[in-house]
């Protein structure tokens, strides 16, 4: 057999950039998919969100959450397909995990923990609560934060993993009252 150099053509190398190319091609196209997926699967948490009644504001976080966390499984797989090595996959997932859980543990647990306080309503907009040596009335609950209005009227801003994690007294207002229950 003749070299490809001495028969004066070209030939395509079985290993290197071009070869290689392929796997990067794979990647990309597994890429693209799970941004479809994610955009499907989006929907679908939004739909699910809607049928239970959740705030509008809650439903949009919902699916952007969904969205960002199929779209990071993606990049890391479409990772895995280009260098041919599923523990490229396996370490960004571990490495996301870790900087998740060090680096913004305090700011996810007041997202978290606002998520519940809007979801189960315990504390409401105009109610008068006391906790942790502060008093005031709720005058908005965001998802991170919630603010109240001190009595001498100074606002105050309360990391939503405060409520969530200590003791809180909704004092009783007329609006707040509950029906008695029927007789037994």
């Amino acid at each position: 057999m003749i070299p490809a150099a001495s028969r004066g053509g070209f030939e395509l190398p079985t290993s290197g950039p071009v070869h290689d190319f392929g796997f990067i091609a794979a990647g990309l196209v597994v890429f693209l998919a799970f941004i479809v997926a994610s955009r499907l699967v989006a929907r679908f948490a939004g739909d699910q969100l809607r049928k239970r009644q959740v705030r509008g504001d809650m439903i949009v976080l919902g699916r952007r959450a969904v969205t960002a966390a199929v779209i990071v499984l993606g990049l890391f797989a479409a990772l895995g397909f280009a260098v041919q090595s599923a523990n490229v996959t396996l370490f960004g997932l571990l490495l996301a995990t870790v900087v998740a859980a060090l680096g913004v543990q305090e700011l996810l647990q007041d997202y978290v923990s606002g998520y519940y306080v809007l979801l189960e309503r315990h504390i409401r907009v105009g109610d008068r609560i006391t906790f942790n040596g502060n008093a005031g009335t709720v005058t908005e609950v965001r998802l991170r934060v919630t603010l109240l209005k001190s009595d001498e009227g100074d606002l105050i801003v309360v990391p939503n993993s405060e409520l969530f994690t200590k003791p809180v007294t909704v004092h009783k207002s007329p609006a707040r009252e509950s029906t008695p229950a029927p007789p037994a």
